[in-house]
């Protein structure tokens, strides 16, 4: 891989996901190009989520996925590895906005005994408060 290529790598990681705090909250919205994120971008894609939430000593993270209509395999590794992330410092990570085919993909693989499912970003935001 060229250095160019990589830096085109890095800018489409950083265009593909906003990040809003909300107070010890942050909302992260992902672009809807970002249902298909290659697995060789998924490193830096997890870099732009999670830099910066080093300093924060619980995080607690919203996934509002309502401009995604798919969540791919390697997508849902990415919001496993949020997950983890949160999880391991005493925080949670939580999802809203899913489509119904996506919702049905985490209740068919049961992640949706891992992370509470809202239908809004409002009520996802409301129960971390």
């Amino acid at each position: 891989m060229s250095i160019e290529s990589k830096r085109r790598d890095d800018a489409a990681a950083d265009e593909s996901f906003q990040l809003e705090f909300h107070g010890p909250i942050v909302v992260v919205t992902p672009a809807p190009h970002s249902e298909s994120i290659r697995w060789d971008l998924i490193e830096q894609a997890a870099d732009v989520i999670l830099d910066p939430l080093e300093s924060m000593q619980v995080p607690l993270i919203v996934f509002d996925l309502s401009k995604m209509k798919i969540v791919g395999s390697v997508f849902l590794s990415l919001l496993l590895r949020c997950h983890k992330f949160a999880r391991n410092r005493g925080g949670e990570l939580v999802v809203c906005g899913l489509d119904p085919t996506a919702r049905d993909l985490l209740r068919v693989t049961a992640l949706d005994t891992i992370w509470a499912i809202y239908d809004d970003r409002a009520s996802a935001i409301a129960a971390l408060s």
